[in-house]
């Protein structure tokens, strides 16, 4: 039978491609964002229905669903919702990030976890648990968010260009939602072999109950099987299994495996009847965790030269890292020197960074004014023409970020005028993120032009100037394109010239705008992570 939904254009926005999930809680379609452009997204429909209810439901729902966006955005760790809202049929639904990857419930399946790896993931789910348990700020008060329903099925296991294996949590706040829905009283919501004792007494929870599940999680990573059994998969039997059955200890479920005591003991204390005998907080198990991955940790081989610059390797396409091998207080023209040399070697490939005698002879424009602008044009190298994105700023503001992280983005919007917003990020640990935004009009031939370069080149060059002296280029650098990137660059050109402008150009900037806002903190996020003494080492 043919899914209704397929088809539907939902908000005038989402149009509802393909079912990818079912469950208790709701059913999930992949559909694309026509707004920006058939960006993908992933919608959520939950398994109630606010009509003929007082509006007190669709309040709690629209609280839940801003406080659970606002989560997505604090941690990378949690799947990003992005917009949410009640359809014509009274049924609200999510927009999320739309994410390829195993559910951990199938991987634990497929596979035997080594212990760096469940070391690795356990520490990820803690750092999204961590910052729902914290509490996000709404309308003056703070939320402390608690999950009520952690299991492998709803833990998100992604392949992610900077990090490897990123870890991602679904559905926070979904659980206590269908709990307010009437028809929903009396039945039990949670999942029964993950449930706390607290939980199936239907008591006020705290964070103590999601480290419960937290543990009979972990006890099923490390083994692939579960420390309580029940008699039968009813919840009376699951009742008294969480209530009176001890769990199953390590030797009893896997005699062959090796675990330090330290492990076990974190899994098992998780797994306490009463709440106070279980770790008191996640930041208490990261804190074993990163003690943990400290101890397993292979020693790290000594980085190359001090005199030259350690650049990304090919796994990261899309953050392009030179960090040169100074300290960061290095003097000015120290360190220029250093990001001068005359190539760099990116995504297999030899970038020449800029003969010298070109980079004197490159000045601000005279139609430019002397202010921090940022802006695209195209330079010549070796006779070739290649894209640039030109940036003045005080002087003082280049020299904080001559040893940075790059990150770049596009996003694309058809309606009302066909747009890009480039996005390019500059990060230094010490003085924090410089963002470099410009927005690219497809219906000019110089947008066209730019974007088009830049999806077949697949990097570009950023050139400083200061304003104290913009007579000469002050500061190069190179970032990288991802090559999905670059492909929807080349694409977006060609739509642009069979589509129809019906606006201003400014409302498409404006709405182009509100999604860089929220998605400035997911984008950080991932480079704070990345700049830390943790293992996703930028510099390869």
């Amino acid at each position: 039978m043919t899914d209704p939904n397929i088809g539907r254009l939902l908000a005038q926005r989402y149009q509802l491609q393909e079912l990818i999930g079912t469950g208790a809680m709701g059913r999930v379609y992949r559909a694309k964002d026509v707004l920006l452009g058939g960006v993908p997204v992933a919608v959520k429909f939950l398994s109630l229905s606010v009509q003929n209810k007082k509006m007190r439901l669709q309040e709690r729902f629209e609280r839940e669903a801003k406080t659970c966006a606002l989560l997505g955005q604090k941690s990378i760790h949690i799947v990003r919702v992005m917009d949410y809202g009640v359809d014509e049929n009274a049924t609200p639904y999510y927009v999320m990030e739309y994410l390829q990857g195993k559910s951990l419930s199938r991987v634990i399946r497929k596979q035997h976890l080594s212990l760096p790896r469940f070391l690795s993931m356990v520490r990820q789910i803690c750092l999204g648990l961590q910052s729902a348990h914290e509490g996000i700020p709404v309308d003056g008060k703070v939320y402390s968010i608690i999950h009520r329903d952690i299991k492998p099925s709803n833990m998100l296991v992604v392949q992610d260009a900077s990090f490897g294996e990123l870890v991602k949590v679904l559905d926070f706040g979904i659980a206590k939602l269908l709990q307010a829905d009437s028809n929903q009283t009396n039945y039990y919501l949670g999942t029964l072999a993950y449930s706390s004792p607290e939980q199936m007494e239907g008591k006020e929870l705290d964070n103590r109950s999601d480290i419960y599940s937290l543990g009979v999680m972990m006890f099923e990573m490390l083994t692939g099987k579960m420390p309580l059994v029940a008699d039968t998969h009813s919840f009376g039997a699951w009742y008294q299994a969480h209530h009176k059955q001890p769990p199953r200890t390590f030797s009893e479920v896997s005699p062959t495996l090796q675990l330090p005591k330290e492990v076990e003991d974190l899994v098992m204390s998780s797994l306490a009847k009463k709440p106070g005998d279980r770790p008191q907080s996640i930041t208490d198990i990261l804190q074993i965790l990163t003690s943990l991955e400290q101890l397993q940790a292979p020693p790290r081989k000594k980085k190359t030269t001090a005199a030259t610059a350690v650049l990304t390797p090919p796994a990261l396409p899309q953050v392009a890292s030179l960090e040169a091998k100074v300290p960061e207080a290095v003097p000015p023209k120290q360190a220029i020197a250093i990001q001068n040399h005359p190539k760099e070697n990116v995504n297999d490939k030899y970038i020449p960074l800029f003969p010298n005698d070109i980079a004197k002879r490159l000045s601000w424009p005279s139609n430019k004014p002397i202010a921090d602008i940022v802006f695209p044009q195209a330079i010549k190298v070796s006779g070739k023409l290649t894209p640039a994105l030109w940036v003045m700023l005080p002087q003082e503001e280049i020299h904080k970020r001559l040893v940075c992280t790059r990150y770049n983005q596009f996003i694309f919007i058809t309606a009302p005028h066909p747009t890009i917003l480039w996005i390019t990020l500059i990060y230094n640990r010490q003085y924090g993120a410089k963002w470099l935004p410009y927005y690219l009009d497809l219906k000019t031939p110089i947008g066209q032009e730019i974007a088009n370069m830049l999806g077949q080149i697949s990097y570009y060059r950023i050139l400083f100037f200061a304003k104290e002296n913009p007579q000469q280029c002050n500061h190069i650098l190179i970032s990288t394109i991802a090559p999905t990137q670059c492909e929807r660059l080349q694409e977006w050109v060609n739509m642009s010239y069979t589509i129809t402008s019906t606006g201003d150009s400014q409302l498409s900037k404006n709405l182009l705008k509100n999604e860089y806002e929220k998605m400035k903190p997911q984008i950080l996020a991932k480079i704070q992570t990345a700049n830390t003494d943790s293992h996703f080492d930028l510099s390869g």
